[in-house]
């Protein structure tokens, strides 16, 4: 079963933010665009690269209405252990969720069974609670932050634009479609 097109469900975390302990519920995220950017563990390989990715990022999603989550089954101690000992993790500005207890992973599916991780996954939230994009990758592959800026700019346009779609590779300013009997066959 698909999660896209599903609400969010409720969650309470606490989290590590500029130097801060602040609680995060689910409450918090409606309203605005949302990235839940869960990844396996604090201090490992792969993961940081991606989040430091997403920290260069960080500052054209906020311009574009969205806030970002990262998310791992650690806790916040260690988010900030973690920022505060890694010159990649220490450009983060965005939340950094514990979810120790698991709620969050296992709201999104993304929790691996019998192992205590979660899977690289991404999902986007529009303001309505509702999951728009989901994005799963294998441990060994990282995901590339331009790439999620250009789904969210896609996901955004197609919300504020009935009636019309964007078709692969589509770029902010490019021409979009609108799916009619005309077209069909003819692209």
């Amino acid at each position: 079963m698909s999660i896209v097109g599903t609400k969010l469900k409720p969650f309470q975390a606490t989290a590590y933010l500029q130097g801060k302990f602040v609680d995060v519920s689910d409450a918090d995220v409606l309203g605005k665009w949302g990235v839940f950017f869960f990844y396996p563990a604090d201090f490992t390989f792969v993961c940081p690269t991606e989040l430091e990715d997403l920290a260069d990022s960080y500052e054209e999603l906020k311009g574009l209405g969205v806030e970002v989550y990262s998310v791992s089954t650690d806790t916040h101690f260690s988010h900030k252990a973690w920022h505060d000992s890694s010159p990649a993790i220490g450009k983060i500005n965005y939340y950094m969720l514990g979810d120790q207890n698991h709620t969050i992973s296992n709201n999104f599916g993304i929790l691996r069974e019998g192992v205590g991780l979660a899977d690289r996954g991404t999902f986007v939230v529009d303001p309505d609670g509702v999951i728009q994009l989901v994005e799963i990758t294998p441990e060994g592959v990282g995901r590339n932050a331009a790439e999620l800026v250009r789904k969210i700019k896609a996901a955004k346009y197609w919300r504020e634009n009935p009636g019309q779609v964007c078709p692969a590779k589509w770029e902010e300013g490019a021409e979009t479609l609108a799916p009619s009997i005309d077209l069909v066959g003819k692209i």
